[in-house]
């Protein structure tokens, strides 16, 4: 469900934009509707109060948590519950983030990526994404949200920007800590600077080589790392956020000194960050991540070559959380298969 289903039907029940933002700022901070210093008797008119019951039975029927599994990193994988059944994972991160789900499946079908196994099953709706924070903010403080779970938000564009623009404005989060990522879409680089709420981008880079991208990223837009690069330097410079390439250590792979140094070649002197993953070991794909050494000494040697890198580990990895793997354990595939539906079309 989207979003301007809620924002029209509290319009056509007499709310004006300042009820209407109330009424989605309690929502999307998981505050009561009773919250604030001025009273609902005091501030909505009576049609709109009449209506929040049913109103808030709807954004409850949102989402719910199946399950719940804690990691010793301070994060912790939820298993959320959509309406019709559907599930889709979401991670609360440590210093106050959380990762959410943008589709139930993925049509990308990143080899060495749990999510994409069945192919896209469904997109989230726009409510739906903001619910999965709702969620994550009944638990613990939320002050930035990373739409990089399951899914490619670029085939989601309209309910992944409509999320965004509430979260930005209602929801109380810093634009630059909304984080979109994205294994890259010319639509993104058409669609984001226009937004209302910019959100910072990452891309999921993973080789300067384009013949390996296309091998490891089966079914995304065939972007030449150098091109996926100079787009988002454009778009770091035009919205003042750095870039945040993220590259999943792959032992054998793509961990080799001549990917350092195309990292190098590509990166040097751009407004960029490089986050170095190593690879949540998923069983069947072929994939390990390579010793910790050998991970800490890329790092090292860009940072040593000017490129800000960083060494991140994927939050929940104690209970096989990577993408997909949680709702996979949980849910084995029927009847296997990719299962896709249409990707949104360019504008």
């Amino acid at each position: 469900m989207r979003i301007v289903h809620f924002r029209d039907h509290l319009r056509a029940h007499g709310a004006k934009p300042c009820h209407e933002h109330r009424v989605l700022r309690l929502w999307s901070t998981a505050q009561d509707q009773s919250s604030g210093r001025r009273k609902p008797e005091d501030f909505l008119p009576a049609s709109v109060r009449a209506l929040l019951p049913e109103l808030m039975a709807e954004f409850d029927g949102l989402a719910r948590v199946r399950s719940e599994h804690p990691a010793e990193d301070g994060s912790a994988r939820l298993l959320v519950e959509l309406a019709g059944g559907h599930t889709v994972e979401s991670v609360l991160l440590p210093r106050d983030g959380v990762c959410v789900s943008t589709q139930v499946g993925c049509a990308v079908g990143c080899l060495f990526c749990m999510t994409g196994r069945d192919g896209l099953l469904r997109q989230v709706g726009s409510a739906e994404i903001v619910a999965q924070v709702v969620l994550a903010r009944r638990r613990r403080p939320v002050r930035k949200v990373v739409f990089m779970g399951m899914g490619e938000p670029a085939h989601n564009l309209d309910n992944v920007l409509e999320a965004i623009e509430l979260l930005g404005v209602e929801g109380g989060i810093g634009h630059k800590q909304l984080v979109f990522s994205t294994v890259g879409d010319p639509r993104v680089f058409e669609r984001l600077p226009l937004a209302k709420v910019k959100p910072a981008l990452a891309l999921s880079l993973h080789t300067t080589r384009a013949d390996l991208r296309a091998h490891l990223l089966p079914r995304a837009p065939r972007f030449d790392p150098a091109d996926l690069v100079e787009a988002g330097e454009r778009y770091a410079r035009a919205t003042g956020y750095p870039i945040q390439y993220q590259w999943t250590l792959l032992e054998g792979v793509n961990d080799t000194d001549e990917e350092l140094e195309g990292m190098v070649r590509l990166l040097s002197g751009k407004y960029a960050i490089m986050n170095m993953i190593p690879y949540n070991t998923t069983e069947g794909t072929g994939y390990s991540r390579p010793p910790g050494e050998r991970a800490a000494a890329m790092s090292n040697y860009l940072n040593r070559r000017g490129v800000l890198a960083r060494l991140r580990q994927s939050a929940g990895q104690e209970v096989d959380g990577g993408c997909g793997q949680l709702r996979a354990r949980m849910e084995p595939p029927a009847g296997g298969g990719h299962r896709n539906i249409a990707i949104q079309p360019a504008a």
